[in-house]
């Protein structure tokens, strides 16, 4: 293991050299893959499946509008659109479009990524439009008028930053940016909050809230709900630990007893006296809690319901709304304007319920959710809560296409879209296993592919993350399907620990100087799948991108036997420097401080870039990241694939010039980037 660090220079993000290194890499890659007599096919039937017209335009409900935004072979950039309930149930719906991205960034010469846009409720007049610089994190905000369809001359508008804003009336909105010195804290997120009045200058607008400079952001919002409009500030802490203000008026404090103070601004902030891991929903009359440690005599994993007004004020009788067990957690919650729909995973499978609070706000009863088809992946993609109990239910499975549902709780249930198939399943199969790790733990995965007992061992992907309670449940994937499944390979999902398939405790067995139990936990699947007769290690590859990037930098260097090849994309490499690249600071709760002596230890073992040897045989590598990340430096998989090729062991590395942290800005670069991975994992495993 070695500590010099030769390859420094290759952080210089944009520097000459480094460029210049980076062009030699991707013609290199290029001259093996995009070469391939097999590429350009790939590349054509992977960006057909991108570009389709009959995919689902996936919407979301602003008043009397379904909002989507939209990219095809047409629209490379994408378009935000509008249309109503009535056109959406159509096979072909009159759009109503409210801006062409593409024409914008031909006509500012900027190459725009679309990011969102943040309509204002109640009346859906105006938005706070996100827009990136080739899809990176940071982005400039304009106001844009709905009614119109053009940007506010004079409204609303925000230079490129790391921008939280938000809404609060038509002519204020809560606003943490870059204004300067102090105004960030170290991981480069907003560190202060600010009221801002249309037609003032940013920089004079009123403080009302500030973090420190070692949290990771500050942020505010505004809730309009009719009856219980409230403003909230709050901090994180590091990534899982935060504090929610409520933000009154000087003088009224909503009837907290203690826990409040003044406001830079005078306002009073009133703490939701909850521990720092749990999570806070105000909704109306009530205060939801999920709890990510024990708390009030209830288990880490559990969620409950209080009284809002009554909780500020000092009484903590509370309901218990979901209770997990060894195999069963808590996906995610829903608002409707009656209910709360409840999502949760028993051994990574979904199960939907409707809750529904008593009239005085106590005594919720639950029900299955009506019309949720058995054995598949459900998930809730939008509610309206302001108005209605309408739904919109996603349903798929690994071999399933997408169904899109809509239903009103207590009625009727119609599919409004059903995806087509994108990719050949016969003579496909799914199956769930599990395998042991070292310390015994049971750890899920999912097997997509033929049946194996019929065709014996074959090529292979394993998939895994590991990291941040990101859980990997079932979905279909069409780019998988053609460029993996259809050429007779098989897919596996690894539901190691650091995830949260199985809750808090799930993912904090993996954390900090314990993160080598998610990497056993996949090697543990690695050897299960070659146990089983699924495949060989020289037929078995795995990917993973991102916390997964770190996963396959640690396969590679820890159990480069178990594989035949490795796919690392946008990884996180370097473990005793990733806290002074960009927006690294804010996951030294996930792996640990490398300032910190006693965490540099275990930081320094974790480290790929510092494990690589040269006496070891490591399987091929194609690391691929892109310049724009501005999230996981591109440094990472830049000087490990130098510390590679200085070594004399096989890799291949590309960096897109565009994309941000997805690694791509648009359906050319998300097809070619596609084909590159499949062409790679076809030349070393089959």
């Amino acid at each position: 293991m070695s500590d010099d660090d030769p390859y420094l220079w290759l952080e210089d993000i944009s520097g000459e050299a480094a460029l210049a290194w980076v062009a030699e890499r991707n013609a290199e890659t290029a001259d093996v893959l995009a070469a391939d007599a097999g590429f350009a096919p790939l590349k054509a039937r992977l960006r057909e499946v991108l570009d389709a017209s009959d995919r689902i335009p996936y919407t979301t409900r602003r008043g009397a509008h379904l909002y989507n935004f939209w990219r095809d072979a047409d629209h490379v950039r994408g378009v935000w659109r509008r249309t109503t309930l009535e056109q959406y149930r159509k096979d072909e719906p009159e759009w109503e479009v409210l801006l062409d991205v593409d024409a914008l960034a031909a006509a500012e010469g900027e190459k725009w990524v679309w990011d969102g846009a943040r309509a204002r409720r109640p009346a859906y007049d105006r938005a706070l439009v996100r827009l990136s610089r080739d899809g990176g994190d940071a982005v400039v905000v304009r106001e844009f008028d709905l009614g119109t369809r053009e940007f506010v001359e004079d409204g609303f508008q925000v230079p490129e930053a790391k921008t939280r804003i938000g809404w609060i009336d038509a002519d204020t909105v809560f606003v943490g940016t870059d204004t300067g010195p102090g105004s960030l804290t170290d991981s480069g997120y907003p560190r202060t909050v600010r009221r801002w009045r249309r037609g003032t200058p940013i920089e004079e607008s009123e403080l009302v809230y500030e973090a420190e400079d070692g949290d990771v952001s500050a942020w505010g919002y505004h809730d309009p709900t009719p009856g219980f409009e409230r403003d909230f500030v709050g901090r994180s802490l590091d990534f899982f630990r935060s504090e929610t203000y409520l933000l009154t008026p000087d003088g009224t404090s909503g009837g907290a007893s203690d826990g409040t103070s003044g406001g830079p601004s005078g306002d009073t902030t009133v703490r939701i006296d909850v521990p720092e891991d749990a999570l806070v929903d105000a909704h109306g009359r009530h205060l939801l809690v999920t709890l990510k440690s024990e708390w009030l005599g209830q288990p880490t994993g559990s969620l409950l319901a209080f009284g809002f007004d009554a909780f500020l004020a000092g009484d903590r009788t509370f309901e218990v709304l979901f209770t997990p067990d060894a195999r069963t957690a808590l996906a995610g919650h829903s608002w409707t304007r009656h209910h709360l729909i409840l999502e949760t995973m028993r051994d990574v499978s979904a199960h939907i319920e409707v809750l529904t609070p008593g009239r005085d706000g106590a005594g919720w009863t639950r029900t299955p959710l009506v019309g949720v088809p058995a054995l598949s992946a459900v998930a809730v993609v939008d509610t309206d809560p302001d108005v209605s109990d309408e739904y919109f239910l996603d349903v798929s499975g690994f071999l399933q296409p997408s169904s899109l549902h809509r239903g009103q709780i207590g009625g009727e249930t119609e599919v409004l879209k059903q995806a087509p198939d994108r990719f050949d399943t016969a003579g496909l199969t799914v199956a769930q296993h599990f395998a042991t790790s070292p310390d015994g733990t049971r750890v899920p995965y999912f097997v997509i592919g033929p049946d194996h007992t019929a065709t014996g061992p074959g090529p292979t992907l394993l998939y895994g993350y590991g990291g941040f309670e990101v859980s990997l449940t079932p979905a279909y994937g069409a780019l998988r399907g053609r460029g993996w499944l259809e050429g007779g390979g098989t897919y596996v999902i690894a539901n190691i620990r650091g995830g949260g398939e199985y809750g808090p405790d799930w993912h904090q067995a993996a954390l900090g100087a314990e993160r080598p139990r998610a990497f056993e936990d996949f090697a543990a699947v690695a050897e299960d799948l070659v146990a089983r007769g699924i495949t060989t290690p020289d037929l078995l590859g795995a990917a993973g991108g991102s916390n997964g990037g770190l996963l396959m930098g640690a396969m590679l260097t820890r159990r480069p036997e178990l594989f035949g090849a490795i796919v690392a994309q946008v990884p996180l490499l370097d473990m005793t420097r990733f806290h002074k690249l960009l927006a690294g600071a804010s996951w030294i709760a996930e792996y640990g401080d490398p300032d910190d002596p006693a965490d540099l230890a275990h930081l320094r073992e974790l480290s790929p870039y510092h494990r690589i040897a040269a006496d070891r045989t490591y399987p091929p590598v194609l690391l691929m990241t892109s310049t724009r990340d501005d999230r996981v430096h591109p440094g990472h998989a830049r000087k490990t694939a130098a510390r590679l090729r200085e070594l004399g062991h096989p890799v291949l590395f590309h960096e897109n010039t565009g994309g941000g942290h997805a690694g791509a800005g648009d359906n050319e670069q998300a097809a070619h980037n596609s084909a590159l991975v499949h062409t790679f994992l076809r030349r070393h495993l089959t």
